[in-house]
């Protein structure tokens, strides 16, 4: 079995001292900026950037073509919507005219039924009335 054995304060400090030179030299070791791979992978970056904009561009014309597009087909459906609802109104207020002019002249064959019964009735009277004065 290991014995577990707690670092002493020298030992963590060489293993930091380790570790900043560890760094320190990878940090030296990294190419600098005009090294060729530095500058391909900064263009091969650009061109993808680039490309993205151009994507997003594309992407932009599409949608603003297919909002215009919507728009248009929403446009044109009110308007056969509205044509149709004013088509309806109108088909209604004719037959709401129709019924209108039939109920009156259903009730002015009414009035001129009862006016005809009332003059029949009233020449009656009269004729009764000239009977029973003639006696």
């Amino acid at each position: 079995m290991a014995i577990y054995r707690e670092k002493d304060v020298f030992e963590r400090r060489n293993a930091a001292n380790e570790a900043k030179k560890a760094l320190l030299a990878r940090y030296n070791s990294r190419p600098s900026e005009d090294d060729p791979a530095v500058v391909a992978r900064k263009a091969e970056r650009q061109r993808i950037l680039e490309e993205r904009e151009k994507r997003n561009i594309e992407k932009e014309k599409l949608k603003q073509e297919r909002l215009a597009r919507e728009a248009e087909e929403r446009a044109v459906r009110e308007a056969a919507e509205l044509a149709a609802r004013l088509e309806a109104e109108a088909r209604a207020a004719e037959e709401a005219k129709a019924r209108e002019a039939e109920e009156n002249d259903r009730i002015a064959r009414l009035l001129a039924d009862e006016a005809e019964r009332k003059a029949k009735r009233d020449a009656r009277y009269a004729a009764r009335k000239a009977r029973a004065g003639r006696h």
